[in-house]
C-alpha cells in the first residue's frame, strides 16, 4: 500500500489558512470579552500572535519552494475544506462554541482546545511530507507557544 504524502507547501499553506481564521477567533472572543480588560487583552495579544505566525509561515512556503506535486491542486481545496470544517464550521466546532461561552474560565478552555486541536492535526501530518519535515516541525512549535501560553495565563488566573 502507497503511503499517503503530502507537500511541506500544502501543509504550510493550511497552517497559514488556520492561523488567518485563528486570528478571527481570537479577534471575536477580545470583542466578546472586551469588559474583562485582562481577557481583552489576552485574546488580543493572542489574534496578534496569529498575524506573526502567519507571516512565519508565509516564510517557510518559500523555503519550502515548489514542491507541489501533480494533481495537487485538488488535494490542497480537499485539505483547505478539512481545516475549516475540522476547527471552524459546525455546530461543535470552535467558532460555534464561542458563542456559547459565558466565562472567561471557558473561553479559556475553548481557546485551549482550539490550540490543541490545530496542534495535533499538523503532528499527524508531519510524517506525511517526507523530507521536509522540519519545516512542519516548526510549524508545530509555533503552536505550542499559543497552548503553553494560555495554560500559564489560566494558570495565573486559578
Amino acid at each position: 500500500m502507497k503511503k499517503l504524502r503530502f507537500s511541506a507547501s500544502e501543509v504550510i499553506e493550511q497552517a497559514i489558512r488556520t492561523e488567518r481564521l485563528g486570528n478571527k477567533f481570537y479577534k471575536d472572543l477580545a470583542k466578546r470579552f472586551k469588559e474583562n480588560t485582562d481577557l481583552a487583552g489576552l485574546f488580543g495579544t493572542l489574534a496578534d500572535k496569529e498575524s506573526l505566525h502567519e507571516a512565519r509561515f508565509r516564510e517557510l512556503k518559500e523555503e519550502a519552494g515548489g514542491d507541489l506535486p501533480e494533481g495537487s491542486e485538488e488535494m490542497s481545496e480537499y485539505m483547505r475544506a478539512f481545516v475549516e470544517s475540522e476547527f471552524f464550521l459546525g455546530s461543535d466546532k470552535a467558532l460555534a462554541r464561542m458563542k456559547n461561552v459565558e466565562t472567561a474560565g471557558e473561553a479559556i478552555s475553548n481557546a485551549l482546545n482550539f490550540e490543541k486541536e490545530t496542534l495535533l492535526y499538523f503532528v499527524g501530518l508531519r510524517d506525511m511530507v517526507g523530507k521536509k519535515r522540519a519545516l512542519v516541525d516548526a510549524i508545530i512549535r509555533e503552536e505550542r507557544t499559543h497552548i503553553s501560553w494560555l495554560s500559564k495565563w489560566r494558570a495565573g488566573r486559578a
